[in-house]
């Protein structure tokens, strides 16, 4: 396979940088290890920042994130729930930096208009009654998938070819150039060749991994996050805890659900990462600080990501007072001297837009390439290939749909037969394989309470009714399937939880002998 830009990793700047060129004209690839958004592009709050988190700590990340998010309600209105949000103080905060909030956000850019705390608690009846202050902000809700969903979509529509479960393993070198990149299709076991004109790696936290297979560096730190999932929505708003940037402070809705969050946890690997039980009870404890019904509700998930830091060589740096902007490397200018490899990472997901065109701008004047950025003037289609990601979507299609014979797969969201369909015929356009997994990624199964309980099962029947599994092929999906909705569920397993999680192994266990090792290879649900 030959390509003029061979681009590393599927999130959203991935997706983005393979949209930007492919409206340049330029001819990409896209491979991805998993699947898209498998990294921290699936792994976020959906968090459209408006800059103010930020205003005190890193003033031109804190810029950066208000002048795209305002530009990305333009583009990608059909993304974004413009919820507005919150910052607020309870009693015992800081009030020298409550007093500063305005000034620091006025610096950046950044609106921030002071709110009397009773009109705040007549906003969002779920606020502490031990308010102290408060500001409205420009903050929002967006749909990370489906934002890197038609991306794709649009880049795949305009030439781009997208392989999915395809892991970089190596490159051939010659004379500091790379000769041609060797992908390993992690389905099939079948290894490729390709042959690009430049290499864009936009790997997130497996930046520094996959410059080192071209004898590049990149020094890295890798921060955890974990977040919970309400099972229902517990404020309109985005909703900020006024003080500098710690565990449990912000809370965004997404949706039907809330997403309560998050941690700092330096880790030594992004490749095994868990969200763990302390994590959980210190994300619960102050979240409930700013609105208290948070230490009841109840929690149908709780998920994790890496945080892809450039490493400024302190390794006694708080994590948190890293700089959340980016890095754009050309490694032919590096030690190293690799021609033609380049690099864009961390940053936030508000910035991936930035990220890629200035990525694009790069690998365009490395190639002669003299066509400009056009993603800040067009918005982003809405692609037919990306829609079901949106909460309450599909219910309203099943239901104007009104065909008795198109069945629920997912009764907890509501998702029917025909959905998947359409799904699946987006799969083929994209690489890979058929899984319960990916079906997952594209639609709202196994996101309702019961966790993938009972929808699991009814599509692995519906893949066997297509023929897309045979023999045993469906214990294994299972497997997969639940291995990752039980690594969200079992820190948060109390009270309705722990019930659902009992009839969930009576069922898979009992039913279908999913505890045996050997049906798991080895691992177990």
């Amino acid at each position: 396979m030959q390509t003029q830009v061979l681009i590393i990793g599927g999130g959203a700047t991935g997706t983005g940088l393979a949209r930007d060129l492919a409206m340049r004209e330029v001819d990409c690839v896209v491979v991805e290890k998993k699947d898209i958004n498998a990294g921290a592009s699936g792994a976020n709050h959906g968090l459209l920042h408006s800059g103010a988190r930020y205003a005190a700590t890193d003033p031109s990340s804190a810029r950066e994130c208000s002048e795209e998010g305002r530009l990305l309600k333009r583009l990608a209105r059909h993304c974004i729930e413009e919820t507005g949000g919150l910052f607020v103080a309870v009693s015992g905060d800081d009030e020298t930096y409550i007093a500063d909030f305005p000034r620091f956000c006025s610096q950046s850019g950044i609106a921030a208009i002071p709110v009397d705390v009773n009109d705040a608690r007549e906003m969002e009846p779920a606020l502490s009654g031990k308010l102290i202050a408060a500001y409205l902000v420009e903050d929002a809700a967006i749909d990370p998938f489906k934002l890197s969903l038609d991306n794709i979509a649009c880049a795949q529509g305009l030439g781009t070819r997208l392989l999915r479960n395809s892991r970089v393993i190596g490159f051939e070198m010659e004379n500091r150039k790379i000769r041609g990149v060797q992908v390993l299709d992690t389905v099939t076991g079948r290894t490729e060749r390709i042959a690009a004109e430049l290499v864009v790696s936009a790997a997130g936290a497996w930046a520094g991994e996959i410059a080192a297979m071209a004898g590049a560096h990149i020094q890295m730190r890798y921060s955890k996050g974990s977040l919970l999932v309400t099972q229902t929505r517990i404020a309109r708003r985005v909703i900020n805890r006024l003080r500098p940037p710690v565990d449990g402070d912000i809370l965004v809705p997404g949706g039907t659900v809330s997403i309560l969050g998050t941690t700092s946890e330096r880790v030594d690997s992004p490749d095994v990462i868990y969200p763990e039980i302390r994590e959980v009870d210190a994300i619960i404890d102050e979240g409930a600080a700013m609105a208290p019904m948070l230490a009841t509700a109840r929690y149908v998930r709780a998920y994790c990501g890496v945080r892809p830091l450039l490493s400024s060589g302190d390794e006694g740096e708080d994590d948190r007072s890293a700089s959340r902007g980016f890095g754009l490397i050309d490694h032919s200018r590096q030690p190293e001297g690799v021609e033609n490899l380049i690099t864009i990472t961390g940053g936030k997901l508000t910035t991936y837009r930035l990220m890629a065109e200035k990525a694009a701008d790069m690998a365009c004047g490395r190639l002669g390439v003299k066509a400009s950025c056009r993603t800040a003037m067009e918005p982003l289609p809405d692609m037919v290939d990306a829609r079901w990601t949106e909460p309450g979507l599909a219910p309203d299609y099943w239901l104007r749909k009104n065909d008795p014979r198109d069945m629920l797969l997912c009764e907890c969201e509501m998702v029917p037969r025909s959905v998947v369909e359409e799904i699946i015929r987006t799969l083929s356009k994209q690489g890979g394989r058929v899984s319960l997994n990916a079906i997952g990624l594209r639609s709202r199964i196994g996101k309702g309470p019961c966790q993938g309980t009972f929808c699991s099962q009814r599509v692995v029947a519906d893949l066997y009714d297509r023929k897309h599994l045979n023999d045993t092929e469906g214990i294994p999906e299972l497997c997969n399937f639940l291995r990752e909705r039980w690594r969200g569920q079992q820190p948060l397993l109390w009270n309705t939880s722990l019930a659902q999680a009992e009839l969930l192994e009576a069922m898979h266990c009992g039913l279908f002998g999913l505890d045996l090792a050997e049906r798991c290879d080895g691992k177990g649900p």
